[in-house]
């Protein structure tokens, strides 16, 4: 059983995914608006927040801002529920930090995928915690107990999301992974043309693993055909001007 908050103004959607929930045997507690949900988030510290984003007094964006900022909640995977569907409005939410994107109206099958999807990685070790799975390779060591990337000497801390891309990215190191397998890989599930939301994720990965790479990328865009993680880093090209 997992703590679940669930932070909507629409007091129908709130009742329904609170109802559903606790049919799967889930803690299911609710708040209105941004700052009340906020406010329950850092008291209960929830395995799940599904986060709406149109809401009085602090809008979904900015509750899911504040979250990733604070040390206590910032590994709480975040769901964005939202009226909102055009790819825009995804990868700003998924840019403030959110795991993933359900677009209403949904169908409760699919809520109930995704938050399985996402309660996977809540206070679990994530799949590289295998003994037959590989945790060190050149430059790259994965620190599974901590949601952290090793560098050569660097600590970068990710979210659960990117720790996970990279996992996969580790295991099948020196392939090209589609877009497709990461989205069943990670998230557990293959919807149909949202590949917006690996590609903002891993923006992001390769953005922290860069910042400390002395001038190395590790993540290579292969054009229609996903990533490749090269272990051992290749320099950056210069950008034209």
């Amino acid at each position: 059983m997992a703590k679940i908050i669930v932070v909507d103004d629409d007091q129908a959607i709130q009742t329904l995914i609170k109802v559903n929930l606790e049919m799967q045997s889930h803690q299911v507690l609710t708040a209105s608006d941004g700052v009340e949900g906020y406010a329950l988030i850092q008291q209960e510290v929830p395995d799940l927040v599904i986060l709406d984003v149109m809401m009085p007094n602090a809008d979904g964006y900015t509750v899911c801002q504040r979250i990733r900022k604070n040390a206590a909640t910032e590994h709480i995977p975040v769901l964005m529920l939202t009226a909102l569907g055009v790819v825009e409005d995804k990868v700003k939410g998924f840019d403030v930090g959110a795991d993933d994107y359900l677009v209403k109206p949904f169908e409760l099958p699919e809520l109930q995928v995704r938050v399985r999807a996402l309660l996977r990685r809540s206070g679990q070790l994530p799949k590289s915690a295998s003994s037959q799975d590989i945790l060190a390779i050149c430059d790259i060591t994965l620190i599974p107990e901590n949601l952290e990337a090793k560098i050569k000497h660097h600590i970068v801390k990710l979210t659960p999301t990117e720790f996970e891309i990279l996992n996969c990215l580790v295991q099948n190191h020196n392939q090209a992974i589609a877009l497709g397998k990461l989205l069943q890989d990670v998230w557990g599930y293959s919807p149909d043309d949202d590949v917006e939301t690996i590609r903002v994720h891993v923006r992001h990965l390769r953005a922290k693993l860069e910042k400390v790479s002395e001038g190395k990328t590790y993540i290579e865009t292969i054009y229609g055909g996903g990533y490749r993680l090269i272990p051992e880093g290749v320099v950056k090209k210069p950008e034209k001007a």
